[in-house]
């Protein structure tokens, strides 16, 4: 003989609801305007109530109603089932960052992460001391490592994304020409051609010598020199501030307040010069996957991204 399971019986949340309404108010008028809903159907609940529970539950006592025995048992139960269910299915509470105890991890551009580190650590030390955050150089494919949980948080120039990943741009910046104390180019105005005839250093991961500035000086008839490529914008910017080449790096807009992305070049002396050519802005922004959308922990990250690299003229 074949023994076939009986299905699981279908729980109603509602009934709870309208359990703990009707425990507390002791009438089915009240219970009903609690819950935004008509007399007549508190009314067909309570009976439904009446027949799974097998007990009246509230009885005619004058004109009240009273509850039983076994409705004053059933009293504190159904409302902390509610209070369970409104905190399952609502949304997320806020979450207070000085309990959190966890450890971030975010991928950037090393001039992107020696720029947020001041800013996170500051934060975390004021709000956050249980937070620790890992910074990975741009190794991973972001989206993949943001799926799996590899990396929390990209944070740079988005340029390619999944489509179910979620992007915020933060800043827009543009390109300036960082040089020595004493460099040449600090002597008179900057020419397109006075740049393109200086030594350069380049910075990228795949050794590439090009980018927007030589397309925009070929629009000139211009070509630049670049004698050596850096996996690195801090070792490039190193280099600048020992030799005669020049350092692109990027800066704040005309009138913003000064970027972060700025402090390690003038900090090593570097003095940036305004690029005379017309190069595309470089957009920083931050990448993540929608499940860290409303969780609270992920959302003080993503703010505390936000006011690391976006300072205001207030501070």
């Amino acid at each position: 003989m074949m023994l076939v399971n009986s299905p699981d019986p279908i729980i109603d949340a509602n009934l709870a609801i309208a359990l703990d309404a009707l425990l507390a108010e002791h009438s089915v008028t009240r219970a009903a305007a609690r819950l935004h809903t008509s007399p007549a159907a508190m009314s067909r609940t309570l009976a439904r109530l009446r027949r799974i529970l097998q007990d009246p539950l509230l009885v005619r006592a004058g004109q009240t109603m009273v509850p039983t025995p076994r409705a004053l048992a059933l009293r504190e139960e159904a409302a902390a089932v509610v209070a369970r269910l409104g905190a399952l299915l609502g949304p997320g509470a806020s979450v207070d960052p000085a309990g959190l105890h966890c450890t971030f991890t975010l991928q950037a551009a090393d001039l992107v992460g020696a720029a947020l580190a001041p800013g996170l650590l500051r934060l975390a030390q004021q709000e956050a001391p249980g937070v620790s955050f890992r910074v990975r150089a741009e190794e991973l494919e972001a989206g993949p490592a943001l799926r799996d949980g590899r990396i929390d948080l990209e944070v740079g120039s988005i340029d390619h994304v999944d489509p179910e990943t979620r992007v915020e741009e933060l800043v827009s910046l543009r390109m300036v020409a960082a040089v020595r104390s004493g460099h040449p180019l600090t002597e008179g105005p900057l020419t397109a051609a006075r740049l393109a005839a200086a030594a350069h250093v380049a910075v990228s991961r795949r050794g590439r010598f090009t980018g927007p500035v030589d397309t925009a000086l070929a629009e000139q008839d211009l070509q630049r020199r670049v004698n050596v490529v850096l996996p690195s914008h801090l070792a490039a910017m190193t280099l600048a501030a020992r030799s005669d080449v020049v350092c692109l790096v990027p800066a704040a807009l005309p009138g913003a307040a000064p970027s972060p992305l700025t402090h390690d070049a003038v900090a090593l002396g570097l003095h940036l010069l305004d690029i005379p050519l017309a190069l595309p802005p470089l957009t920083i922004g931050m990448a993540w996957h929608p499940r860290h959308t409303a969780d609270g922990a992920h959302r003080w990250l993503r703010d505390s991204v936000r006011r690391a690299l976006c300072p205001t003229d207030g501070g």
